[in-house]
């Protein structure tokens, strides 16, 4: 059963704004159900004319019904109020309090203004509705929104209706409302109302003839459909899209495609799906596809205008506009998009997006854009064609605002859950390529490189059958016959006995051309028994090394000129690496833009340790914990300095750098670069150069421009750095820049990382030797912000959970025994992804390894990731295990501010062997300083205990089932 309410008028409302009017609007609410209309501007005696359903579940609830005044820039004027508990409608007769006038009440007692106006509503209980389209829970309303004079409805599907009492009642209501308007509306607009009721007395009619069951039932004659105007338009439209689409083709003339916008990229993936398939699913008036993404996003009021070319150039441009959903700082406004082809040739399709929203606050100084590239995908092992969609945006702003770093970082977070939600939306349209499934890895693109064999006939075949060679043997026979013939010639000119020279121009030519042929006869020879060599080997894909081993697969050419007779081509001569296409040098080959198709690989021999191992001799030589950081920290490292994936970061700090005025920023430190980045009121400041740039480190004493800071200067070596020389504080006369740090949190721990790290760099492994042991006699540093190297046995330690489990000590001992039975009670104590290293040995009989794994929504919100450090070994009286764990939280608030240390103490109980003793003791070791450390222990050991509770329980079930 719904609650239909429709919204018609007010009167007599009181003037909320300086101008001495208002903008109204109405908000609805029955539990947790809202609506709200649409705003009429400057209005005391607004129309809206909207009508809502809601779902009735309980007869208790109260309608609440407040009008409101929008302001732009604070939050909204209340106006008055109207409270109607439901179960007065439905009590009263035919269960529909008609249409009439309400007044609006105060919020408080002693309001400002007493009389807050009236409101004209109806208000009814309705089965089958028909101004409504319904479908299971779902609640639709539709609007009549007055534009240029025309009223505009939204359709409803005909459909058989049962109780002929309601809908008679509805349209008695309606025409009475329909017939007080009459004399407000244009006449399109009456015309449109009496058609609504016309169809409203036809369905009356027909049911009320359905509610006797010994006559027969006659069939309703829906009313005749008057053809709608903008419905028309976008059938020939939609008809006429792969048209355009074909046209666009034939205009195209071969221009790159454009690089992905400067925000950073939103959705990148891959779908199973061609191109064209793609582009028309997300940009043709015929797809349901911006509809459901609309519907998912909130936004309402969505119109799509045509797709037209635009006069003044040849690309392809439609507007579309709709109300935006509101969020947790914006309220619903009205969002223009202008979508515009820059690309279409049948295989990649590039589309830009700019979006206007005047309504924010300082809408007016900027526009959103977004760039749509989809391109084919990669090669999948199923051999079906795949297509890449990549989302990439910016800010454009018209205007310079003060406000310009606060608008980017709301916009980034609004459109990243956007488009996360668009991602989701799309998934279940066309189906997303998965990674694994994906052609990328080194050994499926090696072994698509394998070539037949082939035998040295056939090779040689492929090197001499060609006309070079075949015309020199031909004229080196030639020569040998004429010499065999002919008598020897005697002796004149300059010649001797044993110096035959030619006797004239002709025998010169001859000569010339013998020496030639014979020249490239013996290259193709040479280039025979190289390749003859090469053949038998691997290219180096069994390479093996003690570090990293990069392999270089060339995958094909394109664009090869031919520069011999032959045929062939020589590309030896190779520029620097680019992205995937590596351009040849040389006059031919820029003429004829040639390239090699590289794909690159990076593997570690040593395993995932590396940056682990280097962090534990760097910890020796600085003196303090160095922490793993986080994969997101570390991908916004990279992207922020344009670093490959492999670069980590090791640490940051505060400082400001020294130039003509101080510049507050951050110092980035990693194993091969330093690097600064300040980013205030806008005006960014980013450089970095490598430490083995660095010629000379020292530390000036605190000065009145330093605030009293020492001062780390860094001098370059001659003609380093010179992308970087915009952060200099000077150049020297020898052309050495210098740069100049100071104001660190902790000056201390900052310089000891710095030089640690260019001495590990710069030096020779005798001074680094000779270094470590001069420093490890000193006092070791601890620091807030890089925090106190503790061990387990330096943390206060509490227990947060004790029991006696019916479960015996070996069985216990599989929930750390990395099988299906640890991964399926830790999945349901809420780890998702739950993920594992094999138990290595660390010392005699104590075993470690990595556990990794994401919260589930129902633990946390954010859903952040922990990465763990487990150790075992057995108690001294061999009659249990003791498990030590630290935790190390990712993506959630606050997580870097502290450690999680546990042990887990597993006993024989001394009962029964088929039971133990479990005691778990946790300490958390702080990090960083916070304001409310007792507060956070105190959440942090109350979702522990839940969750060890959890752990428990299902392993005694787990047993029990056993």
């Amino acid at each position: 059963m719904r609650l239909v309410v429709r919204v018609i008028e007010g009167r007599n409302l009181p003037p909320m704004d300086p101008n001495g009017l208002s903008d109204p609007y109405v908000k609805l609410q029955l539990g947790k159900q809202r609506f709200k209309t649409k705003v009429v501007k400057k209005n005391l005696n607004p129309t809206w004319g909207e009508e809502f359903s809601f779902k009735v579940e309980d007869l208790k609830e109260e309608l609440v019904i407040c009008v409101l005044d929008e302001d732009k820039y604070f939050n909204d004027d209340f106006v008055g109020q109207l409270k109607i508990p439901v179960s007065k409608v439905f009590d009263s007769e035919n269960k529909s309090l008609g249409t009439s006038w309400y007044s609006l009440k105060p919020k408080t007692k002693k309001p400002k203004n007493k009389d807050c106006g009236e409101i004209l509503l109806t208000i009814l209980f309705s089965q089958n509705n028909a101004f409504l389209e319904m479908d299971g829970d779902i609640d639709y309303h539709s609007s009549s929104l007055k534009k240029n004079g025309d009223v505009v409805g939204t359709e409803s599907p005909s459909r058989s209706v049962s109780g002929g009492s309601n809908i008679s009642i509805s349209s008695s209501i309606l025409q009475e409302v329909l017939s007080s308007k009459e004399e407000k509306l244009p006449p399109a607009a009456k015309s449109f109302a009496e058609r609504i009721a016309q169809m409203f007395n036809s369905t009356s009619a027909s049911t009320s003839k359905a509610t006797d069951v010994s006559e027969p039932q006659e069939p309703v004659v829906a009313p005749p459909e008057v053809p709608d105007e903008n419905k028309i338009e976008d059938q020939e439209l939609s008809g006429s899209f792969d048209e355009f689409m074909k046209e666009m083709q034939s205009r195209d003339v071969g221009n790159e495609t454009p690089s992905n916008l400067a925000g950073g990229v939103l959705l990148d993936q891959v779908y199973a799906i061609t191109p064209e398939k793609l582009n028309w699913i997300i940009f043709s008036p015929d797809s349901c596809f911006p509809k459901t993404v609309a519907e998912a996003q909130g936004n309402t009021e969505q119109q799509f205008g045509p797709w037209k070319f635009d006069s003044g150039s040849d690309s392809l441009k439609r507007v579309v506009t709709y109300i935006k959903a509101p969020s947790k700082l914006i309220k619903a406004v009205k969002a223009t998009e202008e979508q515009t082809y820059l690309k279409a040739d049948g295989e990649v399709f590039v589309v830009l997006i700019s979006v206007n929203t005047p309504d924010v606050p300082y809408g007016s100084c900027f526009r959103v854009e977004l760039l749509y590239c989809i391109t084919p995908g990669p090669e999948v092992a199923s051999g079906e064609q795949t297509s890449q969609l990549t989302i990439s945006w910016r800010m454009n702003f018209l205007q310079s605002t003060m406000m310009k770093g606060m608008i980017e970082n709301g916009a980034r977070q609004g459109l990243k859950d956007s488009f996360e939600l668009y991602g989701s939306v799309l998934s279940q349209h066309v189906k997303p390529v998965d990674l694994k499934d994906m052609v990328s890895n080194k050994e499926q693109v090696l072994a698509s490189l394998q070539i037949e064999p082939r035998s040295d006939w056939k090779l040689a075949l492929q090197y001499f059958g060609n006309f070079t060679v075949v015309s020199t043997v031909f004229i080196g026979v030639y020569v040998l016959v004429h010499i065999w013939l002919a008598m020897p010639s005697s002796i004149q000119g300059l010649e001797f006995v044993g110096l035959d020279l030619p006797d004239s121009i002709g025998e010169v030519i001859v000569c010339g051309i013998l020496v030639l042929q014979c020249e490239r006869v013996l290259e193709l020879l040479s280039r025979f028994m190289q390749a003859r060599v090469q053949k038998s080997s691997d290219h180096g894909v069994k390479a093996q090394g003690d570090g990293w081993v990069l392999t270089v697969a060339l995958m094909e050419g394109s664009n090869l000129p031919a520069v011999d007779s032959s045929g062939f081509c020589d590309p030896s001569d190779i520029s620097d690496l680019a992205d995937v296409l590596v351009p040849l040098k040389g006059k031919l080959a820029q003429a004829c833009q040639s390239k090699l198709h590289l794909r690159i690989f990076l593997n570690n021999t040593k395993g995932n340790n590396v940056v682990k191992e280097y962090l534990s001799k760097m910890e020796k030589e600085v003196g303090t914990k160095i922490n793993v950081r986080s994969p997101q920290t570390n991908s916004a490292f990279q992207k922020l300095f344009g670093l490959p994936l492999e670069e980590f970061l090791i640490n940051d700090f505060t400082c400001h750098l020294r130039r003509k005025m101080p510049l507050q920023g951050r110092l980035f430190l990693s194993a091969r670069i330093i690097g600064f980045h300040s980013n205030l009121f806008g005006h960014k400041t980013k450089f970095f150069f490598l430490w083995e740039d660095i010629e000379d480190i020292q530390v000036s004493p605190p000065t009145l421009a330093s605030m009293g800071s020492p001062i780390v200067v860094i001098t370059l070596r001659r003609g380093r750095g010179m992308d970087a020389r915009h952060g200099a504080k000077s150049m020297d006369a020898e052309g050495r820049l210098k740069f100049q740090f100071h104001s660190f949190v902790s000056f201390n721990v900052a310089h000891r990382t710095i030089m640690a790290l260019w001495k590990a760099r710069a030096l020779s492994p005798e001074q680094k030797v000779r270094i470590v042991e001069e420093e490890s006699e000193t006092k070791i540093l601890h620091s807030e912000e890089s925090g106190s190297y503790l061990g387990t046995e330096d943390v206060s330690m509490s227990e947060v959970y004790s029991s006696s489990l019916c479960v015996p000590t070996n069985f216990l001992m599989e929930l750390f025994g990395g099988g299906d039975l640890e991964r399926k009670i830790m999945e349901k104590a809420g780890s998702l992804s739950y993920s594992y290293t094999p138990w290595e040995s660390e010392k005699p009989d104590v075993y470690q390894r990595q556990i990794y794994f994401r919260f589930d929504k129902s633990i946390s919100r954010y859903r952040g990731e922990v990465t763990s450090t487990q150790q075992k070994y057995l108690l001294p009286d061999k009659k249990g295990w003791m498990v030590e764990e630290v935790m190390t939280l990712h993506g959630v608030p606050l997580g870097d501010y502290f450690n999680l240390h546990l042990k887990y103490q597993i006993e024989d109980s001394p009962i029964s062997q088929k039971s133990c003793n479990v005691q778990v003791l946790c300490g958390i070791e702080w990090l960083k300083s916070t304001r409310h450390p007792k507060r956070m222990t105190k959440n942090i050991y109350s979702h522990l205990e839940d969750r060890l509770k959890v752990m428990f329980s299902v392993l005694e079930k787990e047993y029990a089932n056993v």
